[in-house]
């Protein structure tokens, strides 16, 4: 990485992508690029960005653009492009003219930005994350997709309005594909170091696990018109903090598999360490038969994806 400020690149300026670049800029991560195909988009609201560091006293230069031109150099890759979920739509659905959009978006970047780290954000998030690191060519530690950190999240937000408690106290664990067969695990979630087993009964448990299996889709069916934002911008900016700030930070995130878990050759959400080179190590924890079952079912649904990437590439 270069001497200086960190440079990140957005692709997307959507909800997702713009709220990331905010994310990204106030948390002084380095000079942010805004892409997208949409004339005037990107430029309009990396201005905006711009003109809030004077009021929140943050500096980075913000750049919007249409073009891939400025993105040369990239240390981050922050892929968001695609289209959104639509009420009665699984992250599934998209695969069709998101698998195009990722492909083309990957080949542009990598081509200016050799030594990238790509997060991806894209749905469906395994079968995208698959794709982008097929077409770039990358090792698998600089090709990461963003979900655990965005399920866990929602799993910590639904413990600790459960307990009435601050959210800072809980640490929740989501393994396995971003979709309906995530794998929430209640066994290594804890509540200041106090498992949840211990503080709430089984029922409330598997309806908070039902409720974050079906996080993205609740806030779908409320919206109407798009899907999350806000976390999914956040999670992914945290995956960039770790790696540019090389945090050695273990966070759940669709990672490349070579034997962990059984697996190998796919991207499965799972424990892992991220810092200064990427996906420096996979963590691999024991699970019980319950977990076994619900991992594997969930592996499985990924490897239907990715077969369906394979075919189209």
């Amino acid at each position: 990485m270069a001497i200086g400020r960190a440079k990140i690149t957005i692709v997307g300026a959507g909800f997702v992508g713009a709220t990331a670049a905010h994310w990204a800029a106030a948390k002084e991560l380095g000079d942010v690029v805004l892409v997208d195909i949409i004339e005037g988009l990107p430029q309009g609201k990396g201005l905006d960005l711009a003109q809030a560091g004077p009021v929140e006293d943050f500096d980075a230069n913000i750049v919007g653009t249409n073009s891939y031109a400025e993105t040369e150099g990239s240390d981050i890759v922050i892929i968001t492009a695609g289209i959104a979920r639509k009420p009665g739509m699984s992250r599934d659905d998209l695969i069709g003219i998101n698998l195009k959009i990722v492909g083309e978006v990957t080949e542009s970047v990598v081509k200016l930005s050799p030594d990238a780290y790509l997060i991806i954000v894209s749905n469906p998030l395994d079968a995208m994350t698959y794709a982008a690191y097929k077409k770039s060519g990358f090792p698998p530690n600089r090709v990461m997709g963003m979900a655990g950190v965005l399920d866990s999240a929602r799993m910590a937000t639904f413990i600790a309005r459960e307990l009435n408690v601050s959210v800072e106290n809980v640490s929740a664990f989501v393994l396995g594909g971003h979709g309906d067969t995530m794998v929430p695990l209640p066994r290594f979630t804890t509540v200041a170091g106090i498992p949840i087993t211990e503080l709430l009964p089984k029922e409330r448990i598997d309806a908070i696990c039902q409720r974050t299996a079906s996080g993205g889709a609740e806030i779908v069916s409320l919206l109407k018109t798009g899907s999350a934002y806000y976390a999914p911008g956040a999670a992914a900016v945290r995956m960039a903090e770790a790696i540019l700030k090389d945090k050695k930070m273990i966070l759940p995130c669709c990672v490349h598999l070579s034997g962990q878990y059984g697996v190998d050759g796919y991207f499965v959400g799972v424990p892992a360490k991220l810092g200064a080179s990427g996906v420096e190590e996979v963590i691999e924890i024991r699970l019980d038969d319950e977990e076994k079952a619900a991992f594997a079912k969930s592996v499985d649904a990924v490897k239907e994806l990715s077969a369906i990437v394979d075919q189209n590439l």
